[in-house]
């Protein structure tokens, strides 16, 4: 049984030292408890804003198990390593959030620029990616969104938003490297698939080659996916999907509280489990049309995809199914899947130490929120850990 093959801790940890497991103990069981997380984040956060010498510390810690390097240079021996010894692929992301001005937008574009370069010159990077907000002002999105007309200023500087979503997907689309676009808070995202959506008709004409993202913690989007593959099939372009559970939960039903609209999430874990099965099944049933990025820490849901390509007879390495994780989480599905010889590509997150910081953050604070994902890690790093010990 393929569900078995996850338990296999001398694959899942074979590219880690005995140090680098301990260290993962050690980092998942302080993510166990909620408490320790609010504590450690606010003491961190002080700690970077008040310019005091945590880096070092940050950077020995958490920083290194959950990210490449400070630069996709210094990514380059992780990438080599996952990909030699594990055969699984890196998705190299560049991960500083909350910048807001034109310089930061342009530095952002041209960093995913040079990762297509890379790309093309590495097979082990399979896909280049970005987050929409890297390109552009969270408001001008919600602005458009919401349907508002935008100002003359407002409108050059969406301008220019669109002519870098227009210069990365050209380029991906040159060099043949498949791209993945970021999904982000519900109020921001109708713009941003707009945009998406247009890039895919221009450059997913043969195959997927842009990705957009399925949050599928929200009701809504199986719906969407099927009203985009219906255009699709109208005006003849492919789907490229990466498909994930969401990232934003507890800031989303927050904001619905406060303004008095109906929650875009689903009314349970059950239900987001579903509907994050039900869109892998739609898109396995029209994979014709369609490329599917499955971004999942969840067993079950890989177990599923991997059912449902053996029943379609579709080889393990088809270039349209991936199987997608963070680094630092979920390596017993990653390594076990990619030693059967599937597809399978981790999230590599870079960039300078504290301004990674809110995206480790959140990773902390999103861990602790899913049941069971903690002390399945932990579960797993002990098993290893006597493993070992009973080798010795």
């Amino acid at each position: 049984m393929m569900n078995k093959i996850f338990d296999n801790t001398q694959n899942a940890f074979s590219l880690k030292s005995d140090t680098e497991l301990e260290r993962a103990y050690f980092l998942f069981k302080l993510i166990d408890s909620e408490p320790l997380v609010k504590i450690g984040t606010a003491v961190t956060n002080f700690a970077l804003k008040a310019h005091l010498p945590v880096e070092g510390l940050i950077r020995a810690t958490v920083f290194d198990h959950f990210c490449g390097g400070v630069s996709e240079d210094d990514c380059i021996p992780v990438v080599d390593k996952m990909f030699t010894k594990g055969g699984v692929s890196s998705v190299l992301d560049y991960s500083v959030e909350g910048k807001e001005d034109e310089t930061a937008f342009d530095d952002a574009m041209n960093k995913t620029l040079k990762i297509i370069n890379f790309a093309k010159e590495k097979k082990a990077i399979p896909f280049a990616v970005f987050k929409p907000t890297g390109f552009g002002r969270f408001e001008l999105y919600e602005k458009l969104g919401e349907g508002q007309t935008l100002n003359d200023t407002e409108q050059e500087e969406w301008n220019r938003v669109v002519e870098r979503f227009d210069r990365v997907c050209k380029a991906a689309h040159e060099n043949d490297i498949a791209l993945l676009i970021d999904g982000e808070e519900s109020w921001m995202q109708d713009a941003a698939d707009d945009l998406v959506a247009d890039m895919m008709r221009k450059y997913n004409k043969n195959k997927a080659i842009v990705y957009n993202t399925l949050q599928m913690y929200r009701w809504d989007r199986l719906d969407y996916l099927k009203n985009l593959h219906a255009q699709g099939q109208q005006e003849g372009f492919h789907i490229g999907m990466k498909l994930v559970r969401g990232a934003y939960m507890e800031k989303e039903n927050k904001r619905a509280e406060e303004k008095g609209y109906k929650s875009p999430i689903c009314a349970s874990k059950q239900a987001t489990d579903y509907n994050f099965d039900d869109a892998v099944t739609y898109m396995m049933e029209h994979i014709d049309t369609m490329a599917i990025f499955a971004g999942t820490h969840n067993e079950d849901s890989s177990y599923k995809l991997i059912e449902l390509m053996a029943h379609k007879g579709i080889v393990k390495n088809d270039f349209r199914v991936w199987f997608g994780q963070l680094y630092g989480m979920s390596d017993n599905i990653s390594f076990n899947l990619a030693a059967e010889g599937y597809n399978v590509a981790k999230y590599l997150p870079f960039g300078p130490v504290k301004d990674v910081m809110p995206y480790l953050i959140r990773r902390a604070e999103e861990n602790t929120s899913v049941a069971g994902q903690t002390s399945r890690e932990l579960t797993l790093i002990k098993r290893e850990r006597d493993r070992r010990k009973s080798k010795k």
